[in-house]
């Protein structure tokens, strides 16, 4: 008897304890789809070229047809950089990439916005947060320094090991603010 009763107590805390745990359980706020787990700028030095990257996780589960919206401040000025990224409904992340960018310059911060829309572009979430970048444009090389699938010295840089040519990037940055 003694034994049955224990057991049943046993069961009871484990009950519990399950219960409870299922409510800590992180489903996102009313409204929420999506967090914002990661931004960054991505400098590649090899190819001359820096690029916004954001990351999303998903809080709940994705439908088909989600697409994020992302819109990025263009560092050289002029209208906003928009990217479409379709969600992938298994996916456990979201990255989202802009084109390469002009006229970055260090800890100068930079804003973003992006919508989750739905199938029918309805938006379902939306985000608005700033970047800034821990490195300037300048520290890059002016072109690829390789060319071509064997990474190839590019021919447009020779005489100029440095990968600095006497015109620069060939682009007018707006003066840092």
């Amino acid at each position: 008897m003694r034994k049955r009763r224990f057991a049943t107590i046993v069961f009871g805390f484990a009950a519990l304890a399950a219960l409870v745990l299922a409510g800590c359980r992180e489903s996102g706020g009313e409204g929420e789809y999506f967090e914002l787990s990661g931004r960054l700028f991505v400098f590649n030095y090899r190819v001359a070229t820096v690029r916004y990257l954001v990351t999303l996780k998903p809080l709940k589960p994705v439908g088909e047809g989600e697409v994020a919206v992302a819109s990025f401040e263009n560092p050289a000025g002029g209208e906003a950089i928009v990217v479409h990224q379709k969600i992938w409904p298994m996916s456990d992340k979201v990255t989202i990439e802009s084109p390469p960018l002009e006229c970055v310059v260090k800890d100068r911060p930079y804003k973003v916005s992006i919508r989750i829309e739905g199938p029918k572009g309805e938006t379902m979430q939306a985000f608005e947060t700033t970047m800034a970048s821990s490195q300037d444009q300048s520290m890059l090389p002016d072109r690829a320094l390789t060319v071509g699938p064997f990474y190839d010295p590019n021919p447009e840089l020779e005489g100029h090991p440095d990968g600095r040519l006497p015109g620069g990037r060939g682009v007018t940055c707006p003066p840092a603010a």
